[in-house]
């Protein structure tokens, strides 16, 4: 039997099981098959063309002619909007499937969509290691562009498609935060269109109110139209130490510890169960020992969580050169561990080596085609959340975490919290060590149920003054919301800029008590 035919046949004998089945019941129980067939190779077209695109605007140098000229657009877009009499409120016109987020927000078809095409890097400032983008340029292209010509950002959040203006507009996070902070804490400037259509710049001396009321706002001030972003010196190689700790309070400590030591660059923890972890640390090198080389981002290499646990089951320590850009990006191939809850076996060799090269699925294709019975089903049985909080109430945040959810591994990632204006700050006056505790999974809690265990997370959170990241399903109240976060400066901004009319607040743009 000829190949074709035997794809022929094979492509009948799966339609034909599909019809059987029905196609619900597939995408629900099977859905590897459809991610497999379908999504990955739609995956692939999309950064094929994606990046023919980012290199055609380097090649060309299109991208800071053209952007004065698109910024024009959306101002005059917002102008239009004041003279069909300001009826409802305005949005990005970016479909909700192509964030990041696991939220559906459905505000996006009553308000009036503002059409922004800004996705390209306009310049690299060597001199004053400042880099400009505009909002929708992603992190995967971003240290593309920049690690050839040796430098990078800071604060490189973890998966290749965050973009720059989700990351500003909500928040973002990595293994160098403890020393740089999030990643509004690595912008020097923002570019704004405001609500009257005005097109402003602000700093921290010049507009210096918007720039710090700007961040974990989610596009409720204005329409982010450039950032400013600061630049450092990239080097080869991260030299990884990888740490196995058993005991809850050893495991608090030794985290505590070693985020408070400058020298390192890099401090991350993945804790396995309530009582084992591993914790590593790394520092930037040009130099490393040839046998020790572990290029984990190659697509036949195994998952990085996966390949992390394999030194708590040896009980042994560890050291590894990992490149630099394959560290920034080690967790975007199996999306944390999200990708073994939908292609169970994506981490098997044999899948590795054969199709390995199509991982990871694009989130917003596995948005767009998650449909509402998979939907619900994430709703109430999965969970995706950020909660940040004190160093010194970490011991007590695993145990919450445990006691309510019970999903391992969980992702720790310290940082430093400055004392600035703004939505998000420590409670006291000087800055202060958090720690980014991220669960993504199925909670193995019996007596889990989504909206009664997250208010019950939440309220622990804001007990310990910590804050919940924005992407992610919220359901507290209006009065609990504006408890955990400090509204002073941004309420402020919102009735001096005339923004009420112009924005929803950010509550009702992003909790699920608020959600239309």
């Amino acid at each position: 039997m000829s190949p074709v035919w035997s794809l022929g046949v094979g492509l009948l004998l799966l339609l034909l099981w599909v019809r059987h089945r029905g196609l619900e019941a597939v995408l629900v129980h099977h859905r590897w098959v459809f991610v497999c067939l379908f999504l990955l190779p739609l995956s692939i077209l999309f950064d094929v063309y994606y990046q023919l695109r980012a290199w055609a605007v380097w090649r060309l140098h299109s991208a800071p002619r053209q952007h004065a000229q698109r910024v024009r657009h959306i101002q005059a877009q917002v102008r239009e909007w004041k003279n069909e009499g300001s009826r409802r409120y305005m949005c990005t016109g970016r479909p909700g499937w192509l964030t990041v987020s696991l939220r559906v927000g459905k505000y996006k078809k009553i308000h009036k969509n503002i059409m922004i095409n800004l996705m390209d890097v306009l310049e690299v400032d060597s001199e004053r290691q400042i880099v400009r983008v505009e909002p929708l340029v992603t992190m995967g292209q971003l240290t593309a562009h920049l690690n050839p010509m040796g430098w990078t950002i800071p604060v490189v959040p973890e998966l290749d498609d965050l973009t720059v203006g989700g990351l500003i507009m909500g928040t973002g996070i990595e293994s160098s935060s403890h020393i740089y902070g999030l990643f509004q804490h690595t912008c020097v400037a923002y570019e704004l269109v405001l609500a009257d259509g005005s097109l402003v710049r602000c700093s921290p001396t010049e507009n210096s109110d918007l720039f710090y009321a700007v961040p974990w706002s989610c596009g409720t001030l204005g329409f982010l139209v450039a950032a400013e972003i600061k630049m450092v010196p990239a080097k080869k190689y991260v030299k990884l130490h990888y740490k196995p700790v058993r005991g809850l309070q050893n495991i608090c400590e030794k985290f505590s510890e070693e985020s408070k030591k400058k020298e390192n660059n890099f401090v991350e923890g993945l804790v396995y169960s309530l009582e084992e972890a591993v914790i590593m640390t790394g520092v930037l090198t040009d130099e490393a020992e040839q046998s020790k080389i572990n290029r984990i981002g190659n697509y036949y290499k195994p998952w990085f969580f996966k390949h992390v646990e394999q030194y708590l089951k040896a009980d042994r320590t560890g050291i590894e050169y990992i490149p630099s850009r394959h560290y920034y990006h080690r967790h975007t191939r199996s999306i944390f561990w999200e990708l073994q809850d939908i292609i169970p076996f994506g981490n098997n060799p044999i899948f590795r080596y054969l199709f390995g090269w199509m991982v990871p699925p694009k989130i917003s294709l596995l948005k767009l085609t998650q449909g509402e019975a998979i939907r619900k089903l994430y709703e109430q049985h999965h969970v995706v959340q950020d909660m940040l909080v004190p160093m010194k109430s970490l011991e007590k945040s695993i145990q919450t975490f445990h006691d309510d959810l019970n999903v391992y591994p969980l992702w720790l990632c310290p940082f430093i919290l400055p004392n600035n204006p703004g939505m998000v700050h420590p409670k006291g006056d000087e800055a202060e060590l958090y720690v980014d505790i991220g669960a993504y999974g199925e909670p193995k809690r019996k007596q889990f149920e989504a909206r009664a265990s997250m208010r019950q997370m939440e309220k622990f959170v804001r007990s310990v003054h910590g804050f919940q990241m924005l992407y992610a399903d919220c359901y507290m109240t209006r009065e609990e919301f504006w408890d955990m976060f400090d509204g002073s400066l941004y309420h402020k901004l919102r009735e001096q800029m005339n923004c009420k009319d112009a924005f929803p607040e950010v509550y009702d743009k992003i909790c699920k008590a608020a959600r239309h």
